[in-house]
């Protein structure tokens, strides 16, 4: 059985950091196609924040969190992280990690496992 459990969300102030992490069960991450990280805010969709795609497709990033998060994988800890820099309010939100073993689009429907989510609160 698969399973994928967050951890690392909390509350920091804006200009903080926190990383994420995502640990993989019953599976091995990297023979995933796509690997990434989303996050959904109060009354709004969920949208994919980072995306590591297999071979040697280019990491995807939404715009507003280039330059300040980072993705990344460890195959020896079967782990998915996502470092969070220079937090923003604005980057308040569940987040959650997801992955696919065939590749597709970055939308939430092509993703069919799933973790049940961390919160990240980031305060003014």
């Amino acid at each position: 059985q698969v399973q994928l459990v967050e951890s690392g969300g909390g509350s920091v102030q804006a200009g903080g950091s926190l990383r994420l992490s995502c640990v993989v069960s019953g599976y091995t991450i990297t023979n995933y196609c796509m690997v990434a990280w989303f996050r959904q805010a109060p009354g709004k969709e969920r949208e994919a924040v980072a995306v590591i795609y297999a071979g040697n497709f280019p990491t995807y990033y939404m715009d507003p969190v280039k330059g300040r998060f980072t993705i990344s994988q460890d195959r020896s800890k079967n782990t998915l992280y996502l470092q969070m820099n220079s937090l923003k309010t604005e980057d308040t939100a569940m987040y959650y990690c997801a992955a696919n073993s065939v590749c597709g689009s970055k939308s939430p429907r092509d993703f069919g496992y799933w973790g049940q989510g961390t919160q990240v609160t980031v305060s003014s």
